[in-house]
């Protein structure tokens, strides 16, 4: 990423994290900087700012692992693997803050950091099975054998993804917004939010999109320099 695209990250992600810290929520906003109440969130709807990017992020992450390993299986060109494990590795640590952010709004909406809500308990789901890939890879040596059973996994897991992220939680009772017994879709989807709001939300999600390529390129760099330099093959941008 270079020197431009690392400033534009670094001034967004500092005016998010001002928004979403210090800005304050009333029920009647009437300066540019306050954000609009919504029932049933309260102060607790700048979670918004965070949870939701790193949420999205890290589906995206599995599904370019997902990708990544289609394309070496199809081509047995390693540096596929190299891609899909890069994507694997910052969508866990992505997943992982989205468990965070939650368990932290799970502890003021709630009552408790952990509850095994439905969403709870799927995404963890999802943390042992993507976990238990990076177990296997560890346990195989051989580079293209640990591939391809890393890519045929990958794969496979990525299947349940949209089950466990967009279709269970919205099956059974939940205390978290958007489940069988909620009525509304959530403010996001609906956008119904101020402008100002709208406005934040999606800067966050650009500069956390921006945090993600450039955590997943040096990620993916150090992959490469590591396994590739013991052929003699160098790292060419």
């Amino acid at each position: 990423m270079n020197s431009t695209l690392k400033l534009a990250l670094f001034f967004l992600m500092i005016f998010v994290i001002i928004a979403g810290i210090f800005f304050p929520v009333v029920k009647q906003p009437s300066d540019w900087y306050e954000l609009q109440f919504i029932d049933g969130l309260g102060e607790k709807v700048k979670i918004i700012f965070f949870h939701v990017p790193l949420a999205w992020l890290s589906v995206i992450a599995f599904l370019g692992a997902t990708v990544s390993s289609i394309k070496f299986l199809k081509s047995k060109n390693i540096e596929n693997d190299f891609m899909a494990l890069s994507f694997l590795q910052i969508g866990f640590v992505f997943t992982i803050l989205t468990t965070l952010t939650g368990a932290i709004w799970a502890r003021f909406s709630w009552g408790s950091f952990w509850n095994w809500d439905p969403r709870q308990t799927s995404i963890l789901f999802l943390l042992i099975i993507y976990g238990a890939l990076f177990a296997l890879r560890s346990a195989i040596e051989d580079q293209e054998k640990r591939a391809r059973f890393s890519s045929v996994y990958c794969i496979i897991t990525f299947l349940m993804v949209p089950f466990f992220i967009f279709i269970l939680p919205r099956l059974v009772s939940s205390l978290h917004p958007g489940s069988a017994n909620d009525t509304s879709i959530g403010p996001i989807i609906s956008f119904d939010i101020q402008n100002i709001m709208q406005v934040i939300y999606f800067l966050s999600l650009i500069s956390f999109g921006l945090l993600f390529y450039w955590l997943w390129k040096l990620n993916y760099r150090s992959i490469f320099v590591k396994n590739k330099n013991l052929k003699g093959e160098t790292w060419k941008d």
